[in-house]
């Protein structure tokens, strides 16, 4: 080697591992190297592509120990809500197709089936990870087959109801059932450190659990009353040094709290958990969001979702200029009804900056109520404000008030409470994907009596449904609007009071008649441009209400129209359906009217761009002037075939 020549630099420990397998090859001590380049690959590959980063971050080193000790994707490793999955999706096989994460015809940015052997369960709403862990683990059980279920949630989704439910029957699983809690936010632990990493290890560790099964034999030939001071005498002691009581009266057996950034601390523990032949085991882990990356860690939300960045500078590339969002523009609008009438209170089910009720909780603290990962206690919850006298407005996302839906139909809908929900998210989100997408809200809300059901074509619409919503007072109200920016229309300087099931024609034409709902107006808008320029004068109705329907308005439109078209941005069972039974039942097509419905197509459409998947499901202006012209064709052949 020639003497000025440097030593060729060693190839980075990752590049070494595609799987898992090639992960556990390593030494322990190359372990904690190999996490810095893991994190430092997460970091520049989100720089790039926008996505969820902090929660990522913040288990870096809990992933690799995870693969690193037990037999993965023989033991089923579920990852609660899945967007701290990203390291875990690197190390299975997927680094080279890392940075097509939430793009359009690349990996989903949860965990999901489809993907790889490594994701066993889709995971894109909190809490459910220990209900399914528990299933692979019983179904192991059941089959005499190995391998153990493993859950990670973090403290947060450990506020849902159905986290406890599971826990609650995890006896039947026994010791192939380990619940990691990942407390990143609540702060739930006493610091830790060599003293705490001592005792995890300890109490987890084969010679103690041997003792401790000795010990509980012995004191099981013991009289009654002195059998159960034995056991809370256990019960007592550990949770003196450790905590976990709730844990230990659910069944499970409690490890810690341990350090998730220290793989000397976390690998021992993991080791003796996965070894044990106790019942289910839970370990506590206490981890730091963004961790690794200043400016997430500085960062108020940890960075938990982030645009594209510069990696160096952490500074985010802010999205152009243009008309408000849509949550913003409700949130103004809120905070106004509730400045107007002390009754109006908020709840959000810990989604307050995604719902804007964050701006409502700063001018109005005591009206304002985060109920955490809890939808079902949500609705509820305002169900008996509104029975009091409050006006409650419950601000969710259409994805996650699916999980309450027994609560809209039990506790509001029959009870005919006046619970507003502002039902954000409609419609198709863009790289979040099928899971949260707001699909079904109108069918599962426009089927029951006594509701009222709304979507804003723009942003001055919403206004005057928010300002609807805060007077009426005979009913549950439900008002829906997308993600994203509104479309620039001007905003109204005092809101109006929308007549109930009554619409608006924007457009007023003779021969085609568009019935939207919702935001495709501005398509249906384009598209009556594009039919008049064919000379097929077109009328556009904005609906305003999927419940009650504006009849006046549709029996009139259908009398004087030759085409009919409903467009929505939901799935089937919403408007089309509502309008084709009013049809059918009052006979409006025995003349020979043509109605065609247009709504999202009969699946779960993967995620990209907002445009591109409207685009897929055929709801812009060309699919428009397209289903118009196929009716008429289709009419013209009729009339032909009646000739002959």
């Amino acid at each position: 080697m020639n003497a000025n020549s440097s030593p060729a630099p060693a190839t980075p420990l990752l590049d070494t591992v595609t799987l898992p397998e090639d992960l556990r090859k390593l030494p322990v001590g190359q372990l904690k190297q190999l996490a810095d380049e893991l994190r430092a690959e997460m970091i520049a590959a989100v720089g790039q592509t926008g996505g969820h980063l902090g929660s990522g971050l913040g288990v870096v080193e809990l992933t690799v120990a995870i693969h690193y000790v037990f037999d993965t994707p023989r033991d089923r490793l579920i990852w609660d809500v899945g967007h701290q999955a990203y390291p875990h999706k690197i190390l299975t096989g997927r680094r080279d197709r890392i940075r097509t994460i939430r793009q359009g015809g690349g990996l989903s940015g949860f965990t999901k089936r489809s993907e790889s052997e490594y994701d066993p369960f889709g995971t894109a709403h909190s809490s459910t990870s220990i209900s399914a862990a528990l299933g692979f683990a019983v179904a192991n059980k059941l089959a005499g087959q190995p391998g153990k279920g493993i859950a990670v949630i973090g403290d947060g989704a450990m506020s849902a109801g159905m986290a406890y439910e599971a826990m609650n029957n995890a006896h039947a699983a026994g010791n192939r059932l380990i619940v990691i809690l990942n407390d990143n936010d609540m702060s739930i632990a006493p610091p830790v450190g060599g003293l705490s990493a001592y005792l995890a290890r300890l109490v987890s560790s084969r010679p103690f659990l041997g003792l401790r099964d000795t010990l509980r034999r012995l004191s099981r030939r013991l009289p009654g009353p002195l059998h159960k001071a034995a056991k809370k005498t256990d019960e007592f002691a550990r949770g003196m040094a450790m905590g976990g009581t709730l844990f230990e009266e659910l069944g499970f057996y409690y490890v810690g709290p341990v350090d998730g950034h220290n793989l000397e601390h976390l690998i021992p523990v993991l080791e003796n958990v996965r070894d044990a032949a106790e019942g289910p085991c839970l370990i506590h882990v206490v981890t730091k969001k963004g961790k690794g990356y200043a400016p997430a860690e500085a960062a108020a939300d940890k960075y938990h979702g982030v645009q594209k960045f510069d990696v160096i500078t952490g500074e985010q590339v802010k999205s152009a200029g243009g008309p408000p969002s849509y949550t913003n523009v409700f949130a103004q609008a809120l905070v106004a009804e509730a400045e107007r009438d002390p009754t109006v209170c908020a709840i959000t089910a810990a989604m307050p900056s995604g719902t804007g009720i964050d701006k409502f909780t700063s001018r109005f603290p005591d009206r304002s109520f985060d109920v955490g990962i809890a939808e079902q206690h949500a609705v509820t919850f305002a169900a008996g404000l509104a029975a009091q006298g409050m006006r409650p407005f419950c601000a969710i996302y259409s994805t996650f008030l699916q999980r309450a839906y027994d609560q809209v139909v039990h506790d509001v809908a029959i009870q005919n409470l006046p619970v507003r929900f502002a039902i954000d998210r409609a419609g198709l989100v863009g790289a979040d994907g099928a899971t949260h997408a707001g699909s079904f809200d109108v069918t599962y809300l426009a089927s029951l009596p006594n509701m009222v059901v709304m979507a804003a074509a723009d942003e001055a619409e919403l206004v005057h449904m928010t300002h609807t919503a805060a007077l009426h007072d005979s009913g549950p109200i439900a008002f829906r609007y997308p993600r994203g920016n509104g479309v620039g229309v001007p905003m109204p300087a005092v809101p109006e009071r929308l007549e109930i099931g009554k619409g608006r024609i924007v457009r007023q034409g003779s021969k085609v008649a568009l019935l939207s709902l919702g935001t495709r107006l501005a398509e249906a808008l384009k598209a009556a441009d594009q039919l008049d320029a064919r000379g097929l004068s077109t009328t556009v109705a904005d609906l305003r209400f999927a419940k009650p329907l504006d009849e006046e308005l549709i029996r009139r439109l259908m009398a004087t129209h030759e085409v009919v078209v409903t467009i929505e941005e939901g799935s089937i069972g919403g408007l089309g359906a509502h309008v084709l039974t009013l049809a059918s039942d009052e006979g409006l097509t025995d003349a020979g009217l043509k109605i065609r419905t247009m709504r999202l197509p009969d699946l779960f459409q993967d995620h990209d761009s907002p445009d591109k998947q409207y685009d897929t499901a055929r709801l812009n202006a060309p699919h428009i002037v397209e289903t118009v012209l196929a009716a008429l064709r289709h009419n013209s052949a009729g009339v032909e075939e009646a000739r002959a």
